[in-house]
């Protein structure tokens, strides 16, 4: 399911080549699909999130699979750049439901010392989805046009949303230590999103992957066209060489992070923070040099090594998000983070680079991103100072 999530948000990117001829779009009104898509994501999250602290947490994944199965079909029948708009905004309504509803049902399923590997591993589907979405998007739509790819896209979800009705739903907590387990559930909807505004840990994590989130969606959705563009690649070469830059380093870079931060825990309880923090350092030169360098013997290993950095911390930032809430605020605290990450994040990036391409040209638009991966690295460090003063939730 989390694989479709990526596919069906990111097959739209190497479309929009094929899009911008066939209803005319300027870039600002491309880069406004995605941010359309992510402000209703965003203004749905909590809805989900609440729903997912209180009742069975299968049923909300399952409709939300089947609504954005569907909302992609519906984009590949848009007549007018408004349909369009609103069907991508029908996307992010479904999408909202599994990403605020899921790392909460994982926590139960597994335990603490092992989240890292589990999240890794549920997060993979993020570089192969949307590699898929990169390379599908770019084939299909080179050969059989843009509205096939939205169709064969949008299809396979439906089968699993009803699959989902029969997804096991374990008891808040099961896997916490005995101490650790809520009693009760913790209040109203408004008062655990009130609550979880005045954690300064759980706060941190969030404004760290708000400027993660920033980078990375501002780069998925540009990078196609970007290679066009800037690099002279063909529409086919730049998904497929993108998507298989993102799946590759995805695939190792995910496994990887979350097996060094679950082994790193051995000997520090903020390991989570301490490799997502230090791999984000890491990369922001190397993205800055991949969006730069004009040589593809500098700027290809620069954006495979940069690619495989910022991966690295998708299984324990996500770990260490759920481990700093208790059991029965989860799928709130990821509905909230969801929201501010996204409102913060890769809402205005794509479309502040589309302006800033506008105003300029997009190899200089582009380079906004490794300064938002720099800040990413920076908080997140400092939040293992803020994790240190605090007691654990």
């Amino acid at each position: 399911m989390n694989l479709l999530n990526y596919l069906d948000r990111f097959v739209v990117a190497p479309l929009a080549g094929n899009l911008k001829s066939a209803m005319a779009l300027t870039d600002t009104q491309l880069g406004l699909l995605p941010s359309v898509f992510l402000i209703v994501y965003t203004l749905a999250a909590p809805l989900f999130g609440s729903w997912g602290d209180r009742g069975r947490r299968n049923y909300p994944i399952a409709l939300g699979v089947g609504l954005w199965s569907l909302a992609t079909l519906l984009s590949g029948l848009a007549r007018s750049y408004p349909e369009l708009l609103a069907a991508r905004a029908l996307v992010g309504v479904g999408e909202a439901a599994l990403v605020a509803v899921a790392p909460a049902l994982l926590a139960d399923c597994f335990a603490p010392a092992a989240r890292g590997r589990v999240y890794a591993i549920f997060n993979m589907a993020i570089p192969v989805g949307s590699a898929l979405g990169f390379v599908l998007g770019g084939l299909i739509g080179a050969h059989l046009g843009w509205r096939a790819a939205f169709f064969l896209a949008g299809g396979p979800g439906l089968l699993l949303a009803v699959a989902a009705l029969r997804l096991p739903d374990p008891p808040r907590g099961v896997q916490e230590p005995a101490a650790a387990r809520p009693e009760s559930r913790a209040g109203s909807a408004l008062g655990r999103y009130r609550d979880l505004l005045r954690r300064g840990p759980f706060m941190v994590i969030v404004l760290g992957y708000a400027a993660y989130t920033f980078a990375l969606g501002g780069l998925a959705f540009w990078m196609p066209s970007f290679l066009e563009r800037v690099r002279g690649l063909t529409q086919i070469q730049a998904g497929a060489q993108f998507g298989e830059v993102v799946v590759l380093t995805g695939f190792i870079g995910t496994f990887l992070g979350g097996w060094l931060a679950d082994y790193a825990l051995r000997y520090s309880r903020h390991a989570y923070l301490w490799v997502s923090g230090i791999v984000t350092l890491l990369a922001a030169p190397l993205a800055w040099l991949a969006l730069a360098a004009p040589q593809r013997a500098v700027y290809f290993p620069a954006l495979v090594l940069a690619q495989l950095l910022l991966f690295m911390s998708t299984g324990p930032i996500n770990a260490a998000l759920v481990s700093s809430v208790s059991a029965w605020q989860r799928a709130s605290a990821a509905a909230l983070c969801m929201f501010l990450i996204h409102v913060l994040g890769d809402v205005p990036s794509p479309t502040l680079i589309g302006w800033l391409s506008h105003r300029g040209t997009l190899a200089h638009a582009v380079l906004i991103v490794p300064v938002a991966v720099l800040a990413a690295g920076a908080v997140w460090l400092l939040g293992v100072r803020v994790h240190g003063r605090s007691a654990p939730a």
